[in-house]
């Protein structure tokens, strides 16, 4: 099977990269020339646009940072539905708005291609060792055909059903990760400002019921003071954003999620879309005169959770 991807950012080229660590021929494209090229001096192919790189593989991958860019790369000129044709799959692993999704997977389908949408979650730092884990959203029959593909890409993979479902999860649990990542803050903050130890306070924390996955990981990096966790802030924007007008439209008044939408637009604001997301307790550091730094924390997340055959996860009913 040859695999092309679009899209070498933080995730992508570390998804990417798990693909040739597993001997998959791969075909690449990037806006990052330099990027592409460290691809393709460990073996990949380059392709000088979307279509062209669709037209000579089995499965395109996209993995792009918002909904307009993945339009752009799919419908746009020499996009990826000019490169499509009977047999050849879809797969977007961005995250990415569900009724967009819906509208691209019929156009792909109309041309004879199937679609699959593959939204990731657990971290860049899984990603690269393909430890991470996959929500994967459309024909069922598709999917059972991908899934020794998505079980290299990723260690838990999850069929949420028809087209949509894989991104309404996706930015439901980007989401809580994002409320966690500021309750961590508010708690890190609170503790300097009351002389409680950090490093005591981490503990306390990790040992305790009010650990999380965003505290053993993120907690880390803002102590070393890095803040470097592979995700900026708007692209916390844009997943806040997405799961604030999935609840609108369905009628559901929420009350921390308009909250965490205003503070970072705040942030994004004061720092820059850019930022490190992690960053955003420097609103809170500004604000009480305070320095949430500690020794002994790594400056980035490694994977050390150790690489297993990928599997599909199975709800219960």
């Amino acid at each position: 099977m040859k695999i092309g991807f679009i899209g070498l950012g933080n995730v992508g080229s570390k998804l990417a990269g798990n693909l040739l660590n597993n001997g998959y021929e791969l075909v690449v494209r990037d806006l990052d020339d330099s990027v592409v090229q460290t691809f393709v001096d460990r073996g990949a192919t380059a392709a000088l646009t979307a279509a062209e790189l669709t037209s000579i593989v089995d499965v395109v991958i996209t993995c792009l940072p918002n909904p307009a860019a993945s339009a752009s790369v799919v419908e746009g000129e020499e996009g990826v539905l000019q490169g499509l044709s009977e047999g050849k799959t879809w797969m977007e692993m961005s995250t990415t708005d569900a009724d967009e999704i819906k509208r691209l997977a019929a156009m792909v389908e109309k041309l004879g291609a199937s679609a699959l949408e593959c939204p990731v979650s657990g971290g860049c730092h899984r990603a690269a060792t393909g430890n991470i884990s996959i929500f994967a959203g459309g024909e069922r029959a598709t999917f059972d055909r991908l899934l020794p593909l998505l079980t290299t890409l990723g260690r838990r993979v999850l069929y949420t059903g028809e087209f949509g479902t894989a991104s309404k999860l996706k930015v439901m649990t980007n989401y809580l990760a994002t409320a966690n990542l500021v309750s961590v803050c508010e708690a890190l903050v609170t503790a300097k400002a009351a002389d409680i130890d950090l490093n005591t306070t981490f503990e306390a924390i990790r040992i305790s019921s009010g650990n999380s996955f965003v505290h053993e990981t993120e907690g880390q990096v803002i102590l070393n003071g890095s803040r470097d966790i592979n995700f900026t802030m708007d692209l916390v924007s844009k997943d806040i954003g997405l799961f604030q007008d999935l609840a609108e439209t369905h009628g559901v008044e929420l009350e921390i999620s308009p909250l965490l939408v205003s503070i970072f637009r705040d942030g994004e604001s004061r720092y820059g879309g850019r930022e490190f997301s992690p960053n955003i307790i420097r609103r809170l550091e500004e604000a009480s005169g305070v320095e949430v730094l500690a020794a002994g924390f790594p400056a980035e997340i490694v994977d050390t959770e150790p690489a297993e055959p990928g599997y599909e996860v199975v709800p219960p009913r």
